[in-house]
């Protein structure tokens, strides 16, 4: 049976960084692994577990979300990116943009590379990841269709968020992901719903890029999205991962 293991990275109340293993959920507490010690999370402010230098994301991804879409299923992986600088840490606020109708969540399973991957087949594909964490693919909805490119509408700071934690030791195939807001249930599905694997989304993004130690490629959401709107907190839960959660706050 494989140990799941999950670490997190921290900013403890001296302004120092850290990163740990995360020992127990239940209690909090940490094995600090470098930087300034901390024996449990209530001491310290969670970071996103990651910094990549580029965000990949895969769209229309899940097929019961096709279906809601009224979309036929994708022959190839639908790609795009998110920029660094849209990464946002656990509990950090969306900042949602003024003068947009409509500003959406997704709640999305994160695929986080350890090492530097080019041209890397899917049977290969697993022995590059470090593991996985929760993303919030927050859009612009309105911008997404003026623009039909997904750049402007999923590139503002803070859309990202990105955590609580990087889990390793997963299997990806079947992981129950809801996502909450204001604590009613919005989405709720498993990537065993994906229609490209992860496998196949690695062999797929490294034909095209050389993905680096910390890259992501974020899988897709299922069906369910909607608002999100200042004031309300959006919640994404994995199987194995934990909770992402962040508040909205407007411009």
């Amino acid at each position: 049976m494989t140990t799941i293991t999950r670490t997190v990275r921290y900013r403890s109340r001296s302004g120092a960084e850290g990163r740990a293993e995360l020992l127990d959920g239940e209690t909090g507490a940490l094995r600090t692994l470098e930087g300034a010690p901390a024996a449990s999370l209530a001491e310290v402010e969670l970071l996103a577990p990651v910094l990549p230098s580029k965000i990949v994301g895969i769209g229309l991804n899940y097929r019961a979300h096709a279906e809601e879409m009224k979309k036929k299923l994708p022959a190839e992986p639908l790609m795009f990116l998110k920029p660094s600088t849209a990464v946002l840490d656990p509990g950090r606020p969306i900042v949602r943009p003024a003068g947009y109708e409509r500003v959406d969540y997704e709640g999305e399973l994160a695929v986080v590379f350890g090492r530097r991957a080019h041209r890397v087949s899917a049977r290969e594909a697993l022995d590059y990841v470090a593991g996985y964490t929760c993303l919030n693919d927050v859009t612009v909805r309105d911008l997404q269709v003026k623009d039909v490119q997904y750049t402007r509408a999923k590139g503002f700071d803070s859309f990202a968020p990105l955590g609580p934690c990087l889990a390793s030791g997963l299997d990806p195939s079947d992981l129950a992901i809801v996502t909450r807001v204001d604590g009613e249930v919005r989405q709720r599905s498993s990537t065993a719903d994906l229609i490209f694997s992860v496998p196949a989304l690695i062999e797929a993004v490294t034909r095209v890029m050389t993905m680096l130690p910390g890259d992501i490629i974020s899988t897709g959401t299922p069906p369910g999205v909607g608002q999100v709107v200042p004031g309300s907190v959006v919640e994404i839960e994995i199987a194995g991962i934990g909770v992402l959660r962040n508040p909205v706050i407007a411009e």
